[in-house]
């Protein structure tokens, strides 16, 4: 089973998705600007992929820097509030796997997650090679 915690408005969100498809998965998405997120999902995810609140902020195209989030001094327990009140703040996409779970950027990352890779070549959708014929 792949879960991807996807936002279709980005895109490396979206060649994620397209990367696990093109592999042959059929994911579980959940788009979480639109589900939100439970703490207990927060610090599930976080703790399997190895990420802290601070290090999976999302600071670009966010409210982040209005909230006054990106100062070192913000505690885990705030940006966790803030993840919650705003969904857009977690940074795009956790993958989660049998081989484990993943901030998924670039997109690429995603392949060291799947036993099986989409057939090459295989570009992003801005064009840019990822994969070349085997």
């Amino acid at each position: 089973m792949v879960v991807i915690h996807h936002n279709p408005e980005c895109g490396t969100s979206r060649n994620v998705l397209e990367i696990i498809r093109a592999a042959g998965y059929q994911p579980e998405v959940i788009e979480y600007l639109q589900e939100g997120w439970t703490k207990a999902q927060l610090l599930a995810l976080f703790a399997a992929a190895d990420l802290t609140p601070r290090s999976a902020l999302r600071t670009t195209k966010s409210p982040a820097k209005e909230l006054g989030l990106l100062d070192e001094s913000v505690s885990d327990e705030r940006l966790l509030a803030a993840m919650l009140q705003h969904p857009v703040l977690v940074n795009r996409s956790i993958v989660c796997t049998p081989k484990g779970v993943k901030l998924c950027q670039p997109s690429e990352a995603v392949l060291d997650l799947l036993d099986q890779w989409p057939a090459g070549p295989f570009a992003k959708e801005d064009g840019q090679l990822i994969l070349v014929s085997p």
